[in-house]
């Protein structure tokens, strides 16, 4: 199925990638945002993480007149958990239509303003519709819905739609065909024609700024007991190994990349820790997208004693909904950040094998230096991971924006309780970004990426 609406946007976290991520990839103002802002990836229906409402919400909600777009994530969100919900573990789509129309209705109540600024969340849930209708195998009001998404929300994720096995029973009909020749051209097969790198040399340069007053990042203490379990749960001494701080690190992605397989499309089921994402797997067989994991690394990293972060990386173009999450961890023996990507068990290298963080690999990528990636990087241990589409494409397009959490914890993102954790966006000059649902926007690189 889909990757869930706004799974690559950050707040959705808070409800990706959103994104990505209110609650990766999956992933409605944030996965939404994931795996797949912040939390900005076969698509969930929808994006979320939240506690599911009741049907006397639902009704109320209906209630009201003009909403603003906070007031509509927050209401939202977890009614599109509640579709989810009935349409992957129930299997009940004929519900989900039903609540799906209702997060329609709710978006109806925006100004006609934030509809077309924010016109992309209206084509996303019209694309969850289009798979509960499709379903149920009801061809003509599935088509009718995925023509709205195109034609009035301009959605353009051609593979998406090409490959999601939900959309099987209206793949022949012949307007949805017309439809997808009509996306064609932008679709991520003919990614060859875009040249990310171009569009990130584009992009606009950074500003230092008077920070007074913005939050200062902080990192849970290995001391707490969360984290104590984390260790304990994991046996992290063991897999971390007796070699040198390095070799920990990689050690500790290498092993959550080997123990945890990705699928960018689903949306895990569970609480957003590193035990019960673990646990979910393991039970499960299912796969979690690169939020999750990355999640998952980072309580590994803080539970061990690092400083650690993840750090979602988003496209220049808001109606790309795939982005994606890496972690951020600190070598006190190199005294600097370092990249480490547990979705491709990948780390990047200088031309003197000298390894680099995200910041040092965005501005080598602008500047055309040299970069190198570990020669063992690939994909579920299945596929070999290239330099050139890893970095010189893939990554090239997602590290236009950033977005990360200020406080790296335990359980940052709580599917099911109320974090209000605070999010922080690094953008480009001239950059703005109606995605981010972070309260701080910044274009100072020194503070984002600061200690």
């Amino acid at each position: 199925m889909y990757k869930k609406i706004l799974t690559n946007y950050s707040n959705f976290e808070r409800a990706i990638e959103v994104e990505e991520y209110f609650k990766n990839g999956v992933s409605l103002k944030k996965q939404i945002i994931g795996g797949n802002f912040s939390r900005k990836t076969s698509f969930s229906l929808l994006t979320a993480g939240i506690i599911l409402l009741t049907a006397v919400f639902s009704t109320s909600v209906m209630a009201q007149n003009e909403i603003s777009i906070d007031k509509f994530m927050e209401q939202a969100v977890p009614l599109i958990e509640q579709a989810n919900e009935y349409s992957e573990v129930k299997n009940d789509h004929q519900m989900a239509e039903k609540i799906i129309k209702d997060v329609l209705t709710l978006f109806s109540h925006l100004s006609k303003e934030d509809q077309k600024e924010y016109k992309y969340i209206g084509g996303e849930i019209y694309i969850g519709l289009t798979v509960c209708l499709s379903m149920q195998k009801k061809i003509n009001e599935a088509v009718d819905a995925f023509e709205k998404a195109v034609k009035k929300y301009e959605y353009a994720n051609y593979s998406r739609a090409k490959d999601d096995p939900d959309l099987a029973n209206i793949r022949s009909d012949e307007r949805f065909i017309a439809l997808m020749e009509s996306i064609s051209k932008d679709s991520d097969d003919n990614t060859e024609k875009i040249n990310y790198l171009d569009i990130l040399r584009q992009a606009g340069k950074y500003q230092n700024a008077d920070t007074t007053g913005l939050p200062r990042f902080t990192y849970e203490a290995v001391t707490s007991e969360n984290l104590k379990n984390v260790r304990q749960f994991f046996k992290l001494d063991t897999i971390a190994g007796q070699g040198d701080e390095i070799s920990i690190i990689i050690n500790l992605m290498t092993w959550v990349h080997s123990n945890i397989r990705h699928d960018g499309k689903n949306y895990a089921l569970c609480e957003f820790t590193a035990i019960d994402i673990y646990n979910y797997h393991k039970s499960t067989g299912k796969g979690v997208n690169c939020r999750h994991l990355a999640i998952t690394l980072n309580e590994l990293y803080l539970a061990m004693g690092f400083k650690s972060r993840y750090v979602t990386c988003l496209p220049k173009d808001e109606k790309d909904s795939d982005c994606h999450v890496i972690n951020s961890v600190y070598s006190t023996t190199l005294k600097k950040w370092l990249w480490m990507d547990p979705s491709f068990n990948a780390y990047v290298k200088d031309e003197n094998g000298n390894l680099l963080c995200i910041e040092e690999v965005r501005d080598r990528l602008i500047d055309g230096r040299p970069l190198a990636l570990n020669e063992d990087a690939n994909y579920n241990n299945e596929k070999e991971t290239t330099k050139e589409w890893y970095l010189d494409n893939y990554m090239a397009k997602n590290l236009y924006w950033f977005d990360r959490p200020v406080n790296s914890q335990f359980n940052v993102e709580s599917r099911y309780r109320n974090t209000n954790q605070p999010f922080v966006s690094l953008l480009p000059l001239g950059t703005e970004r109606t995605g981010s649902t972070s309260k701080v926007k910044t274009n100072d690189a020194a503070y984002f990426w600061e200690h």
